[in-house]
């Protein structure tokens, strides 16, 4: 999800700082982040105040730790909102913390459907399984350091 997401706010215009593993640098620079932090190494600090939305691809507890680099009025946006604590925080700061899922609309899967085919935006596969061979993909899945989606083939 999260190199989907880099690729859309890309395209309406926004500047984009990644944050993951080091081993996902490469693929944020060929998406055209603007910045890449390595979490494992380096520190958020320096965007103190910076940034106006967050999208926390890995959600949960963890999401707070981006509640100081978020502007006074802005968004932090756990895809995984369950054991996130850091409401009442968010509050003081004058942070937004919304957790709305998608829906449906023609219009935009139509334009979507357009950007995939003219490739503005791309699929990363990390890997494929045969549907017969779905609890492997879940193994994947649990080992984690995906990069990309799983895709389940139907024969």
């Amino acid at each position: 999800m999260g190199h989907l997401a880099v690729q859309l706010a890309k395209w309406r215009g926004a500047r984009i700082v990644a944050v993951a593993s080091g081993r996902h640098e490469r693929l944020m620079q060929d998406l055209r982040a603007d910045e890449f932090i390595d979490y494992a190494t380096s520190s958020l600090d320096r965007l103190a105040g910076d940034v106006d939305i967050v999208l926390d691809t890995v959600g949960g507890a963890g999401s707070g730790r981006f509640i100081p680099i978020l502007k006074r009025g802005g968004m932090l946006m756990p895809v995984y909102p369950l054991g996130f604590d850091g409401a009442d925080d968010a509050e003081k700061a004058g942070i937004t913390v919304s957790t709305t899922q998608v829906r449906s609309h023609g219009g935009q899967l139509a334009e979507a459907g357009r950007l995939l085919q003219d490739g503005t935006v791309r699929v990363v596969i990390d890997s494929l399984f045969p549907l017969a061979d779905a609890s492997r993909a879940h193994e994947r899945a649990e080992k984690g350091g995906i990069q990309g989606k799983i895709v389940l083939t139907v024969e």
